[in-house]
């Protein structure tokens, strides 16, 4: 029977020297979803990527990714990983076309010719094909770099980074690819500090200093927070501060008995960063 979960991972830690970059790290990634690694920089989002795609052995624990080990298998499963790292690893003199033909030739791609012109109308980049990638704006960079990685049509996807310095009307665009993909039945697991990136996934893993802190839906986190209710009462403004739990304004407007004196209910709950920085600072300072 197979897993619903495209990668396990069981208590997974990694050092160098005396740094731990990643401390016992559990988690499992449903498969065909969009998975972010949320954190600063230091906080193990790539130490943890690299494990997964094999190009990194853990000091202990266990990792599976699609049913396979990622060191013991690793050349087995690049035919269906797909990789776009942060820093744009395409031949700059090459147009997009050669580009894409290229990595669909080291992964020996049927059909390869049909599938760049489909990769290219996919990824919109058809009526700039044919000029050198140095022409290209870096949002356009990004769009060849992914479509390098998808080229043999990989079963599961990272992207590092995928939209840092990308305007935003590219970075609409580039989201609405990667829901497509899903949606199609790619898993998508995306490294990230953006918060407004993050809340466009399934579901997130909040990592600092090699630990993990939190992992839920984006709404989840959310609801962690807090909301601060300001009000005005015979003139005078009042403010009280509740959970951002949906059942939480209920509660506390009951316990006003919608007296008719209260005329006005402001919300200000938490935004997703605020929640983050307020976790990683908590886990941060010793106790």
């Amino acid at each position: 029977m197979s897993s619903p979960f495209a990668i396990v991972v069981k208590e997974i830690s990694r050092s160098y020297g005396e740094i731990k970059a990643l401390n016992k790290i559990s988690l499992d990634i449903p498969e065909g979803k969009i998975f972010g690694l949320l954190g600063p920089n230091g906080s193990g989002k790539t130490t943890l990527i690299r494990s997964l795609i094999g190009s990194l052995e853990p000091d202990s624990g266990l990792l599976t990714v699609l049913g396979k080990n990622p060191i013991k298998d690793r050349f087995e499963l690049r035919k269906h990983i797909g990789y776009m790292p942060q820093l744009s690893a395409v031949y700059e003199e090459l147009s997009a076309r050669d580009n894409i033909r290229f990595f669909g030739e080291l992964q020996e791609v049927e059909d390869l010719e049909n599938k760049v012109q489909s990769i290219l109308e996919f990824t919109e980049l058809t009526h700039r094909a044919e000029d050198p990638v140095r022409t290209y704006s870096g949002g356009m960079k990004k769009r060849v770099s992914l479509a390098c990685a998808m080229i043999h049509e990989p079963k599961l996807l990272f992207l590092d980074e995928p939209t840092a310095a990308v305007d935003p009307h590219l970075k609409i665009q580039s989201w609405e690819l990667f829901r497509k993909l899903a949606e199609n039945g790619t898993t998508i697991v995306v490294s990230t500090h953006l918060m407004d990136e993050a809340f466009r996934c399934d579901q997130l893993c909040i990592l600092n200093r090699g630990e993990l802190i939190a992992m839920d839906t984006p709404k989840g986190i959310l609801e962690k927070g807090r909301t601060t209710l300001s009000f005005k009462r015979n003139g005078k403004e009042e403010q009280q501060e509740i959970s951002s739990e949906p059942t939480a304004l209920a509660q506390t407007l009951k316990s006003f008995g919608l007296e008719a004196d209260i005329h006005s209910i402001e919300l200000y709950p938490d935004t997703i960063e605020d929640i983050v920085l307020r976790m990683v600072d908590k886990n941060t300072i010793p106790e």
